[in-house]
């Protein structure tokens, strides 16, 4: 087996053992991230049975401050929620028991039913003593303490729901706390597994674009009657190059299957989250601001939104990568479609459709003029020069006006492009890292992934070009693309 299979069945059988950990990953995540969403429901459940024992008690100590306001004024106003109690307090104690029942705790309430009952008994005797005339009695009856007897029974039949269901939220938060842990680590193992295969992909595409140019070198070199061997030579590297960029595809594909996943879990812990944000404090009370909600505080206020804030940054890193390689796996697969074009017509129409940007930022753009005829892919040539115009345009110098110059001239047979700026330009040890995948130089004021420029000079290589580029900090750059005046006259083409 030759070499370069033999290193690229390595690179294959590397990258599908890498995608089989990364599913395992996303599996454990998957897991954690269905704990996570029991969990907030369970505390979703034990809230809202801690509110309804709440509610239970304060409509039945409403009713009673109405009765006592009613018996020392006589004024009826002081009924209102008295007579608001008589209405609400028994759909109140039917959804406490729905609650208690939903969360699978003893929902028996007979006793408790019994005792409210009685107390609005006792509560509307009172009232219609007054009505009828007979306040002193009604005084005498609140005075043999029945009526306070009745209401401590009563909180005390509902204190133990509320100290259950609070032990159980505190316990369901901790809970969530620690799934939002998990969650962080098997999501930030996946974005390495993930940021290993996609740069691996790149890695092992750009060898054998390189064993490619390599070979089309060697096959100039060779002697015409050698035609037979140069062609089958060409035809292997290409097969390689296309399985390459297939498989680069495929697993980039697959990748983001999983990424969607984590973030869908991501936005369910995000919603559990902000409901502990908003309803522990006052579901806790006084204990919140104690060394005993010391734990629960960390938890919802810094250690949740870190983990979730982790989550976010590398899914968006995965997802920049993922798009890059698509990106490029793409443009290697599409054929090249030849036609004459006019170069000066094509610099006008690029210079046209950022009109808005040359515009607003007050940029001077010059075409010179007359430029040669080219036999290109078209839209190719659209891609090259509309990306380096409009880095010209983006990355301009703060000190001085922008001016982009574009020219174009025959040189030895060959299209000579050239398109120069007034910007920041690029520093000596960077020239040659800009045209490098995911390397940027400068100031990284500006978004991208820093495919631009290796797009660029995939796109030249493609067209059997090179592109080269001179530059000084501060003074500005001229990048300098060499083309075939017809596609298919250089070797390199198609590399």
């Amino acid at each position: 087996m030759p070499t370069d299979r033999r290193t690229l069945v390595q690179s294959i059988v590397g990258l599908v053992l890498g995608t089989i950990a990364l599913m395992v990953v996303i599996a454990f995540a998957l897991l954690a991230g269905e704990q996570t969403r029991m969990r907030a429901g369970a505390l979703n459940m034990a809230q809202d049975t801690r509110l309804a024992a709440s509610a239970l008690l304060r409509g039945m100590v409403d009713a009673e401050t109405g009765q006592r306001g009613y018996l020392l004024t006589g004024d009826k106003k002081y009924l209102e929620p008295y007579n608001e109690a008589q209405f609400t307090v028994s759909d109140r104690l039917k959804g406490l028991e729905q609650d208690l029942a939903a969360e699978g705790q003893p929902s028996d309430l007979h006793a408790l039913n019994n005792l409210i009952a009685e107390k609005l008994s006792e509560l509307h005797q009172t009232v219609s003593l007054v009505e009828a005339g007979d306040s002193a009695a009604a005084l005498a009856r609140v005075r043999d303490n029945r009526g306070k007897l009745l209401m401590d029974r009563i909180r005390d039949r509902l204190q133990p729901i509320s100290d259950a269901a609070d032990q159980r939220i505190m316990k369901l938060t901790g809970d969530l706390a620690f799934s939002a842990l998990m969650l962080r680590y098997v999501t930030g193992t996946g974005a390495v597994l993930a940021l290993i295969l996609g740069l691996t992909s790149i890695v092992t595409v750009r060898r054998y674009l390189n064993d490619l140019r390599t070979a089309h070198g060697e096959l100039e070199a060779f002697n015409q009657t050698l035609e037979q061997r140069v062609a089958a030579r060409t035809l292997a590297l290409t097969r390689a190059n296309e399985e390459i960029q297939r498989f680069a595809y495929i697993v980039s594909h697959d990748l983001r299957a999983p990424l969607v996943n984590v973030m869908g879990f991501t936005s369910e812990l995000e919603h559990g989250l902000a409901v502990c944000q908003r309803e522990a404090p006052k579901l806790m009370g006084a204990t919140w601001d104690k060394a005993e909600g010391r734990e629960m505080r960390a938890a919802v206020s810094e250690e949740m939104p870190e983990a979730i804030d982790f989550i976010r940054s590398s899914t968006r890193r995965m997802d920049g990568l993922i798009n890059a390689i698509l990106k490029l796996s793409r443009e290697g697969a599409r054929v090249l479609a030849p036609e004459p074009i006019d170069l000066a017509t094509l610099f006008d129409q690029t210079v046209s459709a950022v009109g808005h940007q040359i515009h607003d930022k007050g940029v001077e753009v010059l075409i010179h003029k007359p430029m040669p005829d080219i036999v290109s892919d078209r839209l190719a040539l659209e891609q090259i020069i509309g990306n380096l115009i409009d880095n010209a345009i983006k990355y301009l110098s703060p000190s001085r006006p922008g001016r982009v110059a574009a020219r174009a001239f025959l040189q030895s047979g060959q299209v000579v492009i050239e398109i120069q700026d007034n910007g920041r330009g690029v520093a000596a040890n960077d020239l040659q890292r800009i045209f490098e995948l995911f390397r940027r130089a400068g100031a990284q004021d500006q978004p991208g992934e820093g495919i631009g420029l290796a797009h660029v000079r995939a796109l030249v290589r493609r067209l059997g070009g090179d592109i080269d580029v001179d530059s000084q900090t501060d003074v500005g750059s001229t990048f300098r693309i060499v083309l075939p005046r017809q596609l298919g006259a250089n070797p390199q083409e198609n590399g």
